[in-house]
């Protein structure tokens, strides 16, 4: 068996706590090629002939793999009988035969009380394929010189040809996942039980059976125990040149900042570490941390913690790091407390994490006017195991169980709870995308603790982000409140700003009795929200609460102050988490921008004039839809430039 080339799984225990409960995550890579495996055996329709003396091979292993698999298509097993040797050939005839060819040879019995008395396969069955070797034109070949099909025992059917041993095989991925079970406690009923879950199979259709499960383990045991002896030591080496490569880069760089705890046996514990242009983003961004627990490490036994923030581009910035020996409230206590103080005491607002009792523990003793969240979407992402039907009716479990224990979380994120806590849009499912697509990047196909860490150095300085997305920002009503904002907002809240500016044009406003505001769609799309407005100190409250939930104002306040007529928002609705000037690298200026504009312009013009012109016939428009077409992708293939500086000519364009 060989040994995984990646470290790092997604943890798989459910949160309620039953040792019986798992976590099946979609999309999951090795359930998803363990599972395609599965049907390949099992529903494969491939058509194989019968072979024939003369047929010819590049090698004896394709003919044994073509004749094994006629053999399992009509009810059979093949076994290798003799081969023959000479000097000059080497290997130059091969025999394969039925799996009942000859019979046992008496055995002496064992001098035991109770010999086992087993009953022979093998009953003489004469059907076989002999192979010999000849060379033509100097390459080697291999012909069948001898076939025969005659069988003197019943055929199997297809339900049970898959039973005999030849064809109970199990694969690499689940020989590492039955190890891991059976570590874990697992007994081998139930290990089978969860691996038919896992690859979507009725009971029983495995391509290998529970006696065999039995066997692999107990063949393991042994190897197993020598491989803990090794990882032992491996995890205690690994941990320590961790621990010196973090000493080594605090040396180089006096804002690296690192801490660890021992055992009792002076052994590392918990390490943690973080970088100083993670504390600079955290000083500008970190009123919303995502501390994520998803993975862990089956090498050395550590859960890995990663803190995240957002920053004005809606872009995840690394904060930190936390390797923990175990999921503990101690150990959590300690990592929080090592990430506040790496963070020079300052506490986020808002903490968004997973669900997990000792976490929600250490976060309200740590962080007490810390809101903390958990976030809807790996609550989702369990909600298909929770609720599987395979799930309750094998292990006997009822989804009241998980149905209780979201109830009991549901201060933590139902919406009606956490609508008016600041998030800084870190709920977005694009948002949960990235973090899920940064973790897979870095922990994919490392293979030691040092790879781990130099790959999180790498990608952690803010100084390595790319200007992707910051793109010319056009306008779409030309309203002054968009113009003003896009002076002020980076691309990334411009965009969202700007998509509830669009959509205020279809609410109406209503003045009510109390001198509060009712705003309308005007389809009734969307439910009432009431708009409260203190203009002497210029302040707007919606019941929607999307600006106290993101920091940017609800489209019901937009449609209030345009109605008010005001040209430029007040300054106190553009957090300072949200302007162009509190990004970590510089922006284009507005000399930038405004030649951006005139572009803009230009492109416009000649768009409008093109749109015109290849709407008079088919032919025009097929024409232009091609050019078109190929035109993009050529530019889209050109290198970005940093600046936009261009000497636009003027519109020469003309109607005819």
């Amino acid at each position: 068996m060989k040994p995984s080339n990646n470290i790092w799984i997604q943890r798989q225990q459910c949160p309620c706590g039953d040792w019986k409960c798992y976590i099946k995550y979609e999309g999951d890579d090795q359930t998803s090629a363990s599972s395609q495996t599965v049907k390949s055996e099992t529903t494969s329709s491939e058509l194989v002939f019968t072979p024939y003396v003369g047929q010819i091979f590049k090698s004896d292993d394709d003919a044994f793999e073509y004749y094994s698999n006629f053999a399992r298509k009509n009810g059979f097993s093949i076994r290798k009988a003799r081969s023959t040797e000479s000097q000059h050939l080497g290997i130059y005839r091969r025999d394969f035969v039925c799996y009942r060819s000859g019979f046992n040879q008496p055995r002496k019995k064992a001098n035991v009380e109770h010999p086992r008395d087993r009953k022979s396969i093998r009953c003489g069955c004469d059907a076989k394929l002999y192979l010999t070797k000849e060379i033509v034109d100097g390459l080697a070949q291999w012909y069948v010189s001898q076939f025969s099909n005659v069988h003197n025992h019943e055929l199997l059917e297809d339900d049970q040809v898959r039973l005999l041993p030849a064809y109970r095989k199990i694969q690499e991925a689940d020989q590492e996942r039955i190890l891991l079970l059976s570590k874990a406690g697992f007994p081998i009923n139930r290990i089978v039980k969860v691996l038919e879950l896992e690859k979507g199979v009725r009971p029983g259709q495995l391509p290998f059976i529970e006696k065999d499960v039995r066997n692999f383990v107990r063949t393991c045991k042994k190897t197993v125990q020598e491989n803990d002896a090794l990882l032992t030591e491996k995890r205690e080496n690994d941990t320590l040149e961790l621990l010196e490569a973090c000493k080594s880069v605090a040396e180089r760089d006096p804002d690296f900042a690192y801490d660890y705890t021992t055992d009792e046996n002076d052994k590392v514990e918990n390490i943690a570490w973080s970088y100083g242009d993670s504390v600079r983003a955290h000083a500008l961004f970190g009123d919303v941390v995502t501390f994520d627990t998803t993975y862990r490490s089956i090498t050395y036994g550590l859960l890995l913690g990663v803190w995240f923030g957002m920053d004005n581009h809606g872009r995840a910035i690394l904060y930190g790091c936390v390797l923990l020996q175990d999921e503990s409230s101690h150990s959590f206590t300690w990592a929080l407390q090592t990430f506040v103080r790496f963070i020079r005491g300052r506490h986020p607002q808002t903490i968004v994490t997973d669900m997990e009792l000792a976490l929600r523990d250490a976060i309200a003793r740590e962080l007490p006017n810390t809101k903390h969240v958990v976030c809807i979407w790996h609550i989702l992402s369990k909600l298909s195991s929770w609720l599987s039907f395979p799930l309750g009716s094998r292990f006997e479990l009822v989804s009241d169980k998980h149905m209780a224990l979201l109830f009991s979380y549901r201060g933590f994120w139902s919406i009606s709870y956490i609508r008016g806590s600041f998030l800084a849009r870190t709920m977005t499912p694009e948002f949960s995308q990235s973090l899920h697509a940064f973790l897979k990047r870095i922990l994919s196909g490392q293979t030691c603790l040092q790879v781990f860490f130099e790959q999180i150095g790498l990608a952690a300085p803010a100084g390595n982000q790319t200007r992707d997305g910051m793109r010319y920002m056009h306008i779409k009503t030309c309203l002054p409140i968009e113009e003003h904002a896009r002076s002020v907002l980076t691309p990334y809240a411009f965009n969202v700003l700007q998509h509830e500016i669009v959509l205020s044009l279809q609410y109406a406003i209503q003045e009510m009795a109390d001198g509060s505001y009712l705003a309308r769609h005007f389809k009734k799309m969307d439910g009432e929200c009431l708009v409260i407005w203190m203009p002497e100190d210029e302040q707007i409250h919606c019941s929607c609460k999307e600006f106290e939930h993101s920091g940017i104002l609800c489209r019901h306040s937009l449609r209030l102050l345009e109605v008010k007529n005001y040209f430029q928002l007040p300054e106190r609705y553009f957090l300072p988490r949200w302007r162009r000037d509190q990004s970590l690298f510089p922006m284009d200026d507005q000399n930038s921008q405004s030649n951006n504009d005139d572009c803009a312009q230009a492109l416009h013009a000649l768009t409008e004039t093109l749109l015109t012109e290849s709407l008079t016939s088919k032919e025009r428009f097929n024409h232009v839809q091609r050019e078109i077409t190929g035109l993009l992708a050529e530019v889209r293939s050109m290198p970005v430039a940093e600046e936009l500086s261009l000497n636009m000519p003027g519109n020469n364009v003309s109607e005819t």
